[in-house]
């Protein structure tokens, strides 16, 4: 089973991010110096896909500039002698071909993968919702194909959460445990409320998908939350007598697709940065002493007339 392609549902609104995402994308929010699509692109390229198929809209070309060569800075940086500073990205655009596809509106995660269907074929794809970062020393997609490939079907990430969030997210329904970290899948809900939740297994944002998903979306008539879902058209494809496998990955997770999530996944960050770590660490650690400048009025900026 070969899988080189990924999709990366990226034309939602960013609503929770206004006003900061009327001009910016929210997929560009930066994790330190790097925006968190780079990530995503990151952890693909780790998995051995190498060929992302970006679900975009009209006021999104910072995501495709990012991704694209810059002549002028590029220039001036060399004359500098500052290139490293593009190593990374320069790096990422080597290793992948990206291809950009319009979302003329946002009706739903479903909805943005039947606009690459005409992109995949009849094979395997992965798919990465940026608002999930998800670290460790195995890429968590990687993860995902294996078990796609052991169990020639498709996969979905989950995560434990706690009971009273699991409204939030897409919740499986248990059909077999296989393993300790593998489940068989008997239904999906979407947002369930707290005691309809069928388990605490919360659907994160990875997914190996068989190409047979685009006809199970097609098939959906009732939709879960007035748009069309993903969990709409797996829930659609196990009607359908298709074998899909949940698999609890492993790896450290930020949800950076609100603003609390982001502040976490920096600080997270940062402390995983040998170059900031220090920096956060004296800073936390100085927060809760009365030197600190919430309480030493000398240590806040005052201007007088």
């Amino acid at each position: 089973m070969e899988i080189t392609k990924a999709i990366i549902p990226a034309a939602g609104l960013g609503t929770r991010f206004l006003p900061l995402t009327k001009a910016v994308p929210k997929e560009m929010v930066p994790l330190l110096n790097k925006p968190a699509i780079h990530y995503i692109v990151e952890e693909g390229i780790k998995s051995d896909i190498h060929q992302f198929l970006i679900i975009t809209d009209k006021n999104k070309q910072a995501i495709s500039n990012y991704f694209d060569s810059a002549p002028d800075l590029e220039l001036l940086l060399k004359e500098r002698g500052k290139e490293h500073l593009l190593a990374d990205v320069a790096k990422l655009m080597r290793a992948a071909h990206f291809t950009y596809i319009r979302q003329p509106e946002p009706l739903g995660l479903g909805h943005a993968l039947l606009m690459a269907r005409h992109s995949i074929g009849k094979e395997y794809f992965g798919v990465f919702l940026p608002d999930d970062i998800l670290v460790g020393p195995d890429p968590a997609l990687a993860q995902l194909i294996r078990i796609a490939r052991q169990e020639k079907a498709s996969v979905v990430a989950v995560q434990e959460v706690a009971n009273e969030v699991v409204s939030s997210y897409g919740v499986i329904k248990v059909k077999k445990q296989i393993t300790p970290n593998l489940f068989q899948v008997d239904s999906l809900v979407e947002k369930p409320k707290v005691q309809d939740a069928p388990s605490n297994l919360a659907i994160i944002g990875r997914y190996v998908l068989s190409h047979k998903i685009f006809k199970a979306i097609d098939e959906v008539t009732e939709y879960a939350l007035g748009e069309l879902q993903l969990t709409d058209g797996i829930s659609q494809m196990i009607k359908n007598n298709e074998k899909v496998f949940a698999y609890k990955v492993n790896g450290m997770r930020y949800d950076v697709g609100n603003p609390i999530g982001w502040v976490k996944a920096v600080i997270g960050f940062a402390l995983q940065n040998p170059q900031y770590a220090p920096h956060i660490k004296d800073f936390i650690a100085g927060l809760n002493t009365t030197d600190s400048f919430l309480y030493n009025k000398n240590k806040n900026i005052t201007h007088s007339l």
